[in-house]
């Protein structure tokens, strides 16, 4: 059924035999929850060999004793295998703790108030101070901003990227904006890959816009693809240096995704300067990451080719969680006019859009039925979509017939909403 097509007597007989359905999801007694983008248990097995990988030995490869302080900015093995995540030369690299959250929160923070150039570089300095912020986006990237009190300002998350046309404009208008958030290869939620014209108007961004700025570049997914013909994200590094733009861009990553999500390695790249930088405000934080963790990293991976080959190993076990959200999608949504989503080749997430003002009723009618789904509104600033359409479906953590179980209730939730709304 094409829902503005049919008659109101289609739609009186189709919400009664919808909100039979619903009733008897809702009796089964269901607890499923598909809200963040946690690893499967089965997945965060791939890694358990990282236990006793070191065999006792607690030396880096220039003799250091990993057990002590020191090494703020991570081990030079360590750095060697994580750049080309990141597509930069080793000496670009900083490897810390477990969490890009925390290296990306640090930043912010430095930005705001201390600066990467001195302390007439902070951001806060100069007045009020805003990001753009691609949506639908990630929610973390704007509780940062929120809770550092910047303003946000959004423009679209294409498939090939951010509207660089919208974000070049208000560079060009507002010279408050300090910053700007993307995750460039399986953007959350959306999936979207940058694409090599996207990459390089990035890079240039830091001739339009008013100084200190800096692109916070959340590669999170960089090695993350569910199928080997995924596309590719060109270099940003590359980009920069044959502008003269690298002092304007901060790239992240971790293996929060790729080990064990709650003992990984989380990783930067800039250049000299800004490291320069960062090495002197996180020495007031810090002595030193867990060495021996990176370590176990560096035996467990091997390098970059043994990284890729373990990331088959989570592709195999991500395709069928994310085929079963995209094959119910497509047999019960397809051609309704009833929602729209995303067909991600890699990265966490499926994004779907409801008609428009549905989001929320569909969370609630879930949420009723059992079935507990990200907020409406987390991929928008402030949780507020404008249009109330958005909604964040993460397939990885439950298992394959959970999945189906909590699919199954989510289209009715769609049709229902979807067929109430036309009525109304």
């Amino acid at each position: 059924m094409r829902i503005d097509e049919a008659s109101r007597d289609t739609l009186i007989s189709r919400e009664r035999e919808l909100a039979a359905r619903y009733a008897a999801l809702a009796g089964a007694g269901l607890a499923l929850d598909v809200t963040r983008g946690k690893p499967s248990a089965a997945q965060l097995d791939l890694s358990d060999g990282l236990d006793g990988v070191l065999g006792g030995n607690y030396r880096g490869e220039d003799g250091t004793d990993l057990r002590n302080y020191g090494g703020l900015d991570g081990l030079p093995e360590a750095k060697r295998l994580f750049a080309p995540v990141l597509q930069v030369p080793a000496s670009n690299v900083l490897v810390g703790g477990n969490s890009s959250l925390t290296l990306m929160w640090q930043c912010a923070l430095y930005g705001m108030q201390f600066g990467f150039a001195g302390p007439e570089s902070a951001w806060s300095r100069h007045g009020k101070v805003r990001f753009i912020c691609p949506v639908p986006g990630y929610d973390r990237h704007f509780s940062i901003c929120e809770h550092l009190g910047i303003e946000m300002l959004t423009v679209p998350m294409t498939p090939t990227g951010p509207d660089m046309d919208a974000v070049e404009a208000l560079l060009a208008s507002d010279p408050s904006i300090r910053g700007m958030w993307v995750v460039p290869r399986f953007s959350n939620p959306t999936g979207a890959v940058c694409d090599e014209q996207t990459v390089a108007r990035c890079a240039a961004l830091a001739r339009r816009a008013a100084p200190g700025f800096r692109l916070f570049w959340d590669d999170a997914y960089a090695v993350h693809a569910l199928a080997a013909d995924a596309p590719r994200l060109a270099s940003l590094h590359e980009a920069c240096v044959r502008l003269g733009t690298e002092d304007s861009v901060l790239l992240f990553g971790s293996t929060s995704k790729i080990t064990h999500a709650g003992a990984g390695v989380a990783f930067l790249a800039a250049s000299e300067p800004n490291l320069r930088a960062i090495r002197h405000h996180m020495g007031f934080a810090s002595i030193g990451p867990d060495k021996v963790n990176q370590r176990r990293h560096v035996a467990f991976l091997g390098g970059f080719d043994g990284l890729l080959a373990h990331m088959e190993g989570h592709a195999a076990l991500l395709r069928p969680r994310f085929a079963a959200v995209l094959d119910t999608l497509e047999r019960e949504l397809g051609g309704s006019g009833m929602g729209s989503w995303s067909r991600p080749r890699g990265g966490y997430f499926v994004s779907f859009d409801t008609r428009p003002g549905l989001a929320r009723e569909v969370v609630r009618l879930a949420a009723e039925a059992g079935v507990k789904l990200t907020p409406a509104g987390a991929t928008f600033p402030y949780g507020k979509d404008p249009e109330d359409r958005n909604i964040r479906i993460a397939p990885s953590f439950p298992t394959v017939a959970e999945i189906e179980r909590a699919m199954d209730v989510f289209v009715v939730c769609v049709q229902l909403a979807s067929v109430r709304q036309r009525l109304a």
